[in-house]
C-alpha cells in the first residue's frame, strides 16, 4: 500500500517523530475516506482543486481551527510529492486549493519567576522517579529541545566537558545545544541513580520510566503537565510550553533571534519571529505599568 510506504519513508528517511508520523497517517486517511464516501472512487492522478475545496469546506462546517486545516493539506501535499518521487502518479502539480486564514496566536510560556520556582518549591518524590521528574522538567527547559528529542536522547548525545548535547530534529536535522552547571550536575547524579536503580542502564538512552522502560510520549505529557500545573494557570501545560518558555525568556532577556533560531532547530527565521511578539507584549506591559502618560491614558 502506498500510505505504508510513505510512512516508512518519513520514519526512516526523514527520521520524523511517532507523534508526526501518527499525524500524517490520520490525514491522508481522512481524505481517503472522504474521497470513497462523496465521490466513490478517485485515483490521486485524477485529484482536483474541486476535491480539495470540498474537504476544506467540510472540516470547516465541523468548526476545525485554521491550523489544523493547514496541516492537514501540508500533510496531502508531503504524500503527494512522495508519489511523484515514486513514480506513482504522472508528473502534475498539487491542485490549488485556498485554506482559511490562520488566526494569529501567540505561544503560551510560563513566567521565569513561576518556574524557578521548582528549585525553591516543589517537592519531587524520592529515588529515582523524584530525580528523573526534575531533571525531565530541567532540561526541557534549560534546552528547549521538543518531546521526542528528549525520548531519543543517549547519553553518548551529551558532552559533560564541553558542555554541550547533540540533538537530532525534524528533518534529520543535527544541532549542538549548550547547557550549564546546574544541568550538568544535574545529569551526573542522575546517572548515578539510573545505574543503582537500573542494573546495566545509563550508557545508552537517557530517560527511563518508573520502571525501567523507554519512555514515551504520554508519560512525558502527563509528568509535564503535573508539576506546570503547580506553578502556573495557564491554559495548556504541555512540554512544548517549556519549550515556548525556552525560546520566550530568551528573547526577552536580548538575545539574538538567529541564535534562538538555531537553538530551537527551526528551518526558517519565521517559525522563531514570533518570541518577539512575546518580547514586545512584556515591553508593553512594562510601559502601561511604569510610564506617567500610559496611565493617564487608562484612566
Amino acid at each position: 500500500m502506498e500510505l505504508t510506504s510513505f510512512l516508512n519513508y518519513l520514519e526512516h528517511e526523514k527520521r520524523y517523530s511517532g507523534h508526526t508520523l501518527t499525524a500524517y497517517r490520520q490525514d491522508v486517511e481522512q481524505f481517503y475516506e472522504f474521497l470513497l464516501l462523496n465521490y466513490e472512487t478517485v485515483k490521486w492522478a485524477d485529484l482536483k482543486s474541486m476535491h480539495l475545496r470540498s474537504w476544506v469546506v467540510q472540516l470547516m462546517q465541523k468548526e476545525m481551527n485554521s491550523s489544523t486545516i493547514h496541516r492537514k493539506i501540508s500533510s496531502l501535499k508531503t504524500y503527494h510529492k512522495f508519489l511523484l518521487i515514486r513514480q506513482s502518479i504522472p508528473s502534475t502539480t498539487f491542485p490549488h486549493v485556498l485554506l482559511p486564514k490562520k488566526a494569529e496566536r501567540l505561544p503560551e510560556y510560563v513566567e521565569e519567576s513561576k518556574l524557578e520556582k521548582f528549585q525553591s518549591e516543589i517537592v519531587f518524590p524520592e529515588g529515582f522517579e523524584g530525580m528523573r521528574d526534575y531533571l525531565l522538567m530541567e532540561i526541557l527547559y534549560v534546552t528547549g529541545m521538543r518531546r521526542s528529542e528528549l525520548i531519543a536522547l543517549e547519553w553518548e548525545d551529551i558532552n559533560m566537558q564541553m558542555g554541550h548535547l547533540k540533538v537530532v530534529g525534524k528533518g534529520n536535522k543535527m544541532r549542538l545545544i549548550p547547557f550549564g552547571e546546574e544541568l550538568k550536575s544535574t545529569l551526573k547524579t542522575y546517572r548515578k541513580v539510573l545505574r543503582n536503580t537500573f542494573d546495566g542502564q545509563g550508557n545508552g538512552l537517557v530517560m527511563f520510566t518508573d520502571k525501567g522502560r523507554p519512555m514515551y510520549p504520554k508519560f512525558v505529557y502527563n509528568k509535564v503537565k503535573r508539576y506546570l500545573s503547580l506553578v502556573t494557570t495557564a491554559g495548556k501545560k504541555s512540554p512544548h510550553v517549556l519549550r515556548h518558555s525556552f525560546a520566550t525568556h530568551l528573547s526577552n532577556n536580548g538575545a539574538d533571534l538567529n541564535a534562538i533560531k538555531e537553538l530551537l532547530g527551526h528551518a526558517n527565521l519565521a517559525a522563531t519571529q514570533v518570541y518577539t511578539h512575546n518580547s514586545i507584549e512584556q515591553l508593553k506591559k512594562v510601559y502601561e505599568q511604569a510610564h506617567p502618560k500610559a496611565k493617564n491614558k487608562n484612566k
